[in-house]
């Protein structure tokens, strides 16, 4: 498929301009909203490694893909109801955006009933913006100390997503900074419009939708 074809040559050449091997970097492939005719292209062409915003759309799908195409490896992206928490521990492979307390206990309730840790991303509102989710910058470093050890989960990163419109180095670069100071290796940050960017600041996943599918169809 074209589209996975260019945007993986566009990671390796961000990643050789950074001094990055480009193996270090995993795409996710953000399937929301997408036809289903376009997913199956993608994973024709070899890829395995999806990302879904919603734990519904992603139940209504992969179930059956997964069957017939196998090895998928399957992030929730986007934001998660407590209520949905043990589908999403049943379903998905990785849980891509923590983004508080509250969730933080369910998950290590989840985790523990259904015996599925899954790496977990911690998201940071760098921009510290009111209608984002998310945890404060300055809350961050007690955050990842209390999902660790009074919760005992896998903290495999941290996510952000930078305010749109303004220049996303220096989300980026707060969030290595965060991830540095924690012993935290993972950094989920960079989608299609930004993710070059990412990876000169470390990105070790970029998630890409629009860019590799085409443009979404949100319907009327």
């Amino acid at each position: 498929m074209t589209g996975l074809a260019d945007i993986k040559q566009r990671i390796a050449a961000a990643a050789r301009a950074a001094g990055r091997n480009p193996g270090e970097i995993a795409l996710v492939a953000v399937s929301k909203v997408q036809p289903a005719e376009r997913i199956e292209a993608v994973l024709a062409a070899g890829h395995r490694v999806f990302g879904e915003n919603r734990v519904q759309e992603a139940i209504s799908r992969w179930p059956a893909l997964r069957e017939r195409y196998g090895d998928v490896e399957l992030h929730l992206v986007g934001p998660l109801q407590t209520n949905k928490a043990r589908q999403a521990a049943e379903l998905f492979d990785v849980i891509g955006a923590l983004d508080r307390p509250k969730l933080a206990r369910k998950l290590a309730e989840v985790f523990a009933a259904t015996g599925r840790a899954l790496p977990c991303y911690i998201q940071v509102n760098t921009g510290e913006e009111p209608q984002k989710a998310g945890i404060l910058p300055a809350g961050a470093d007690a955050f990842i100390t209390e999902c660790r050890e009074a919760h005992g989960l896998p903290v495999a990163g941290l996510m952000c997503l930078p305010p749109v419109g303004d220049d996303p180095a220096p989300p980026f670069a707060l969030l290595k900074q965060i991830a540095e100071r924690n012993g935290v290796t993972g950094l989920s940050m960079g989608m299609s419009d930004d993710f070059e960017i990412a990876i000169a600041y470390g990105a070790t996943v970029v998630r890409v939708g629009s860019a590799l599918f085409g443009a979404r169809d949100y319907g009327p």
